[in-house]
């Protein structure tokens, strides 16, 4: 039997994704901060990555205009946050499925402990690109 085929990988797989997708939810629902931080509705995912001379976020934003999106820095952490509103709001629809979250949102990512400094921010195909430089 290949390593592809075990029933134990691709359930393990399966249930380190759950984990995550709770994590992600328990993160949304249940997060203590500020009472910006209270308001918020949903979390973007995120990725991070680092090589010697910067370190570039990708946020995922689909359907957030580019003057909505605000970026800071605070307590080590980088913060975005904006509002999506929803694309339908002002007819009169009945919902007969709702999966892609709308409204305020607030995501916090930790940033290393080093000097850093905004280089660009672009929205690109519903993507935040952030690139930090390192500074020394």
């Amino acid at each position: 039997m290949s390593r592809h085929a075990d029933p134990n990988d691709w359930m393990w797989a399966q249930a380190c994704d759950f984990i995550a997708q709770a994590e992600r939810m328990h993160r949304q629902f249940f997060r203590l901060g500020t009472s910006a931080a209270a308001q918020a509705s949903w979390e973007p995912p995120a990725d991070v990555f680092e090589d010697e001379a910067e370190v570039m976020i990708v946020v995922a934003l689909p359907g957030v205009a580019p003057d909505r999106v605000q970026v800071a820095e605070e307590a080590g952490a980088l913060v975005v946050r904006a509002e999506r509103a929803p694309p339908f709001a002002s007819r009169r629809q009945a919902v007969r499925q709702l999966e892609i979250p709308y409204g305020y949102f607030e995501r916090r990512i930790a940033l290393p402990a080093q000097a850093l400094e905004l280089a660009s921010q672009q929205l690109d195909r519903g993507c935040l690109v952030l690139r930090l430089l390192k500074k020394g």
